[in-house]
């Protein structure tokens, strides 16, 4: 289904443990330390995964030690530049950003940066954790761009929300013994999880339903005046506005029980429904966030 074959799968607990392990292993088999990723990615909370994340407030002292360069995303004349040096261990991208406000590198810039990353001897780690299991509409969003990362980072749409991560490794990354651990991963019961997701996704053709749903999204949106901007792909998509949503999230979730998800853009709503959501609930979707944008305009009317 995901149409990785030449890929070893290592089995961990969580997103950031698969990318602490991807961090890990990308420094064991270059022999270097220094690592670039991208302004505003988000990797996760410990120690290597947190220091390749975008946000100084959650980065202790302690996690700051690690070589990190952040670069902008669909630059790849900075990217070169820093790869010359040829003291990088991998460059590590999330295939759509999440938490960073759904930006994501271009068909251009994903094939250069596979491209640069060969030529300088540099591992690139895809992290899919959001963006995987048929989210952007694909089993993985960078098969949007026709590439193969080295190592493939999953985690969140692996067990419908039970702890399971892990990492699909390149078979031309030599294994050996020890080189990683995990005291729960691959345990049976986050494998039997695992194993049933992948069942129902095909069972049920979610990836299909996946493209049709977000095609009729699409459309929907566009009755809505106060949009500027659908970002993302598939079912991972935001929606960007000219004023901050805080107020708009609180009003969908307590007067119309919705919830959505927020971002480092203060101005976007982060829209990822389950893969299974039919056309029907995004109409309610669509049709409760007119009422709460008109229940917003009426009180800033007032208050005018």
């Amino acid at each position: 289904m995901s149409q990785c074959e030449n890929y070893d799968l290592f089995l961990c607990n969580s997103g950031a443990e698969a990318n602490e392990n991807a961090l890990k292993l990308a420094s064991f088999e270059t022999g270097k330390s220094k690592i670039i990723a991208f302004e505003r990615a988000f990797h996760g909370r410990t120690s290597a995964a947190v220091s390749v994340t975008d946000n100084p407030k959650i980065n202790a002292p302690l996690n700051k030690q690690h070589e990190v360069v952040f670069l902008p995303l669909n630059d790849l004349d900075s990217l070169e530049k820093e790869l010359s040096a040829n003291d990088i261990a991998a460059v590590i991208i999330e295939g759509i950003q999440g938490v960073g406000g759904l930006d994501q590198g271009s068909t251009e810039f994903f094939r250069g940066m596979k491209k640069l990353c060969t030529e300088y001897g540099v591992l690139l780690i895809l992290d899919e954790i959001q963006s995987g299991y048929g989210r952007s509409g694909k089993f993985f969003a960078f098969q949007h761009h026709d590439i193969q990362p080295d190592i493939i980072t999953i985690a969140k749409g692996m067990a419908n929300g039970f702890p399971v991560g892990g990492l699909l490794i390149s078979d031309k990354i030599k294994a050996s013994y020890g080189l990683l651990g995990t005291t729960f991963g691959g345990n049976h019961l986050a494998c039997a999880a695992a194993l049933s997701v992948l069942d129902v996704m095909e069972e049920e053709s979610l990836i299909e339903n996946v493209n049709k749903v977000s095609s009729h999204f699409l459309n929907r949106i566009k009755e809505i005046e106060e949009v500027l901007i659908v970002k993302g792909k598939g079912l991972m998509l935001g929606v960007a506005f000219d004023f901050s949503v805080s107020e708009l999230r609180k009003s969908l979730i307590f007067d119309e029980h919705i919830f959505t998800g927020g971002s480092s853009n203060p101005n976007l709503l982060r829209i990822l429904p389950p893969l299974s959501v039919t056309p029907e609930q995004i109409d309610v979707f669509i049709d409760a966030l007119k009422r709460v944008l008109e229940k917003i305009d009426n009180k800033k009317k007032q208050l005018n």
